[in-house]
This record gives structure tokens, sequence and C-alpha cells, in this order.
């Protein structure tokens, strides 16, 4: 294991927190088949990804999650999720398209529309598509903006743009179809709720209480609980809990770093303090999530 959960631009390049308007497309085959067909966890701060298997299949890291997923299928990664792959080897076939989401929320509504439904999906992101013919429908998408991208014709970024809004409006059908059957619930993004997480995400390593991104967003404690609660089901301590238990848990199973360390970095008083957070939270303890590989 590394010392810390790697952070890539694309897999292998460093960071790029500049990156913007940025639209990528390769086979799985083209980088996994150079890595012994396993990309190891990492993270991309700015980037989502949508992946569609055509043939084969493996297991996905999904922060401490090992979810294994079979072709036909499509999987979702959003910005900042630690993930990984091993893909069955010289059997597995499809792409991976990899923007920043400025890219299709620049289009239209309904692109913007797609990728907020997409985004609700970060709890379930592998999508099977049982239908054959919409399959071929988003492998030849995929292809043409994979030959928009490879020859770079008068208008190709205008092209690729909107390639990749139909690929997204696809995914997110698919997504809303299996909704409708009760296995995935899909929700309109509440903004209030998307403000509360993007704060976190930015100070939760030093920031636990619910009166600060309270303030932030210049409500009381009890209103932004209430309308958490009526949007999520839960309450916002708990979205500012569970965003600390993910890092902790990431920490733990993808890095070597110490606990003491980890404890730190999160703004825990003491180690201590830090094992009684997670216990109560997962039921087991930092040392035992780790010596058990997240399972």
């Amino acid at each position: 294991m590394a010392a810390t959960l790697p952070l890539f631009h694309l897999y292998g390049d460093p960071p790029d927190d500049q990156a913007f308007d940025f639209i990528h497309v390769e086979t799985i085959a083209s980088r996994s088949s150079i890595h012994d067909w396993t990309i190891r966890a990492h993270r991309h701060r700015n980037l989502f990804q949508i992946l569609l298997i055509e043939r084969g299949g493996g297991e996905m890291t999904y922060e401490a999650a090992k979810l294994p997923f079979a072709a036909p299928a499509a999987i979702l990664v959003p910005a900042a999720i630690a993930h990984g792959f091993h893909f069955e080897p010289n059997v597995t076939e499809g792409w991976v398209m990899t923007f920043t989401e400025d890219a299709a929320l620049s289009l239209a509504d309904r692109a913007g529309e797609a990728l907020s439904r997409l985004r609700a999906l970060a709890a379930h992101p592998i999508i099977p598509i049982a239908d054959g013919g919409e399959l071929a429908r988003l492998s030849a998408l995929c292809a043409e903006l994979f030959e928009e991208a490879s020859l770079a014709r008068e208008g190709y970024r205008m092209s690729m743009r909107g390639l990749l809004a139909l690929i997204a409006v696809g995914v997110a059908r698919l997504a809303a179809s299996r909704a409708r059957t009760g296995s995935v619930t899909l929700r309109p993004a509440d903004t209030t709720v998307a403000q509360l997480r993007a704060l976190v995400d930015e100070f939760f390593r030093g920031e636990h209480q619910l009166g600060f991104y309270a303030g932030k967003l210049g409500m009381t404690v009890d209103r932004l609980n209430d309308h958490v609660k009526r949007a999520t089901g839960v309450t916002a301590g708990h979205l500012i809990r569970q965003r600390v238990l993910t890092e902790a848990k990431r920490q733990l199973v993808f890095t070597t770093q110490p606990i003491q360390e980890i404890a730190q970095e999160l703004a825990f008083s003491d180690p201590s303090h830090f094992a009684r957070f997670f216990r109560k939270h997962t039921g087991t303890t930092p040392h035992q999530f780790r010596d058990h590989g997240g399972g």
C-alpha cells in the first residue's frame, strides 16, 4: 500500500486542479492492459468518469467496498471518490470517458439534469444494461466520441461536448429505469444539500461542528437540520460524520499512514477520541477495520 491514497488527473498523471472543459475518452484495454488489467485505488479531485463495459467484467473498488460487475453495464465514478478496478484480463472491452463536469453542464439544461441524476447514483455506481439496442447505441456514441478526439477536425470540441451529453443522458435514462424498479431512488438535487456537501468536502478535516456549516449557509442549526432531513432522510450532522468516516476508511484501507496521524489530520484531539468515534459509527475499531481490509 502507498503512504497516502494517490490523487491523479488521468490514472498515473499528476493532478490538474485547473482542468476546465476537459473531455478524454479511451478504451479500457489501452490503459489497464499495461498495468496487468488492474487500476489501483486512487481519486480524481475534479473529474467525473463513465465506463461502458461491453464485454468481460471484473471487480470494482468503491471506497472501502468491493463490487463485482459484468458486461453489459455502465459504471459511474463521481469526482473525489476512491476507486479502482480489476478487469478480466484480455477479455474486457469497453470505454472510459473522463471529463470535468463543466464540459457537459455548459451545453443545456438537459445535459445538466442528466449529470445531476448521475451524481445521485454515487452509492450505486454499477448500472446493468439489459437492452441490447441501448448498449449498441451507447457503444456507437463512445466510438464516435473517440473518433472526434482522435481526428481533431474543425468543430471537434463542440461535437465532443454534444456526444458526451448524449451519453450522459442515455446512462441517466438507464438509471431512471432502474429507479422505477425500486432498486435505486433518484431525487432531484437539493441546492442547500449540495452546498452543504461542498462545504463539508472543503472543511471537514478541521470542522466537525454543524454550527460552523449552518453559519456558512446563513441558517440556524435547527433550520439546516430540518431542511436536510426532509431532503435526504438523514440529519445534516449525519452527512458531516459520514464524510469524516469515509475519509478515515480510505486512509485505513488504502494507505499505511499511522492511525495517530489519521486522527490528527481529521481534527480529533487524540487517537482515543478518534477510536471511540469510529467504533460508535462502524461497530469496529480502526485497527480491526484496517486488519480486515475494510471487510
